[in-house]
């Protein structure tokens, strides 16, 4: 599995850094294995200013609402009725967030910052190709390496101030296809009702108060 579609069922950011605007819509996630151009893979996106909707491609494994406007990110899953924070993100996660088409490098670098996964002496560069039309809208595209030196392609579309599409350097892609643009339903960025919060270190203590538990040697 690629780099990319591992990276798309992980933790979400926070998208508590100020944000460029961004509109409202919905939209495929296409993802494409390198060397292949079968869609393999789609999920689905909505995105309400800075509200964030992301279904991965098996949507039993959970999704993600993101709440910039409250600093939130969570990830749910519906087969347990449970949420849990999720405030780390992969370098895909960060990218899919509104962002200036022509200085995206500043929002991204928030975002590493936000999640944890970058020093002060990292930094997320930009570099501005061109314009180019995708699926009819246009697009200005970028190259960018991350914090960690992962390169891109990557277009924006100027009109909802949002990625369409990476493209990492081991050749696979995302695409965000099929735009819909208009008002997107408000519970969509809600959690369900009833869902109860996972919290990792109650698990864990529970574990080290059973029988399987070894305490480490000191």
């Amino acid at each position: 599995m690629s780099k990319m579609l591992v990276a798309a069922v992980v933790a979400f950011a926070v998208l508590s850094a100020p944000s460029a605007r961004c509109g409202e819509f919905s939209a495929d996630l296409v993802y494409h294995n390198a060397g292949s151009r079968t869609a393999a893979h789609s999920g689905k996106l909505n995105v309400a200013d800075r509200k964030i909707r992301i279904e991965p491609p098996d949507l039993a494994i959970g999704f993600f609402i993101v709440r910039g406007d409250a600093a939130a990110a969570y990830f749910v899953k519906p087969a347990q009725r449970v949420f849990m924070e999720a405030k780390q993100s992969s370098e895909l996660t960060q990218l899919l967030v509104p962002v200036d088409p022509d200085d995206p490098c500043r929002q991204w670098q928030a975002m590493a910052q936000i999640a944890g996964v970058t020093d002060q002496a990292a930094a997320w560069r930009c570099e501005r190709i061109g314009d180019e039309a995708i699926a009819g809208r246009r697009t200005i595209k970028h190259r960018g390496i991350s914090p960690h030196e992962d390169r891109y392609l990557i277009w924006i579309d100027p009109r909802i101030d949002f990625v369409v599409r990476l493209e990492a350097d081991d050749g696979s892609t995302v695409e965000v296809a099929d735009i819909q643009e208009g008002p997107q339903p408000a519970q969509l960025f809600e959690m369900p009702a009833g869902y109860v919060k996972f919290d990792p270190q109650k698990l864990i203590d529970r574990i080290k108060q059973s029988d399987v538990w070894v305490e480490p040697p000191q």
